[in-house]
């Protein structure tokens, strides 16, 4: 009798519970629901396609592509797009808080690496408490991930010149070390053309009759071949026979 006892009071106390919980359950949905989200996205929202850049952010675009051409220039970059975080703790929070948070133009190498960012912020209006600290939390989370933030005030635009200096100034020209000589491309020095011999017939010719002169100048015969252009030699006599060949 006892152990149906407790057996009843647990099934009571198991129902009890399943109810509270489900009761739980149902209020707290009750509580996130929001009527929103009983429209219809389309039909509550029609969507219109704008532009993404405003007139100032587009002449700054454009003087960034003039400034560097061999660089990828981005426009309205999500933070979460080119910065990665651990994930030891909520990534949904840092999204959250940061991650949804867009650079305005950003500038990367031709492997898309980031090299620096660019700011365009207002240089007449006052700004609000909700953009200032958009723009330090910004400029936190860049400094922290070691990527140079260049800002620009809207009414007073850098050139292309002074951009280009601002963010890939060219390197200067390398400086020798004092007291070493700079290396200087040497020549072989040419040697002087040579003289031609002085005539070994000059200083007879001056003294000489014109005809002598002639003479001296002939080459002198060839006599090379001399010995065989003689006339035929007699044969021996044939002593044997007594008759001399003819």
């Amino acid at each position: 009798m006892t152990s149906l006892l407790i057996a009843i009071a647990l099934v009571v106390a198991l129902l009890l519970a399943w109810w509270w919980l489900r009761t739980r359950v149902a209020s707290q949905r009750a509580d996130n629901h929001h009527p929103a989200d009983d429209l219809d996205t389309l039909a509550a929202w029609p969507p219109q396609a704008t532009r993404v850049l405003t007139s100032v952010e587009r002449d700054a675009y454009e003087r960034l592509r003039s400034a560097l051409p061999a660089h990828m220039i981005l426009a309205q970059v999500p933070l979460a797009r080119f910065i990665k975080v651990p994930t030891r703790n909520s990534y949904a929070e840092w999204l959250r808080r940061v991650g949804q948070l867009c650079a305005d133009l950003v500038i990367c190498d031709r492997y898309s690496q980031v090299v620096a960012v660019v700011e365009i912020h207002s240089g007449t209006e006052q700004v609000s408490p909700r953009v200032l600290k958009r723009q330090q939390r910004l400029a936190r989370v860049l400094t922290a991930a070691d990527i140079p933030v260049h800002v620009w005030l809207d009414n007073t635009l850098p050139s292309v010149e002074a951009a280009r200096e601002a963010i890939a100034p060219t390197p200067p020209a390398p400086e020798s070390a004092p007291g070493v000589p700079s290396p200087v491309t040497r020549t072989a020095p040419q040697r002087p053309r040579a003289e031609p011999a002085p005539d070994a017939f000059a200083a007879v010719e001056r003294d000489m009759a014109p005809d002598e002169v002639a003479g001296l100048r002939e080459a002198p015969p060839e006599t090379w071949y001399d010995d065989f252009d003689s006339g035929p030699a007699p044969l021996a006599p044939d002593r044997s026979k007594g008759v001399s060949p003819r």
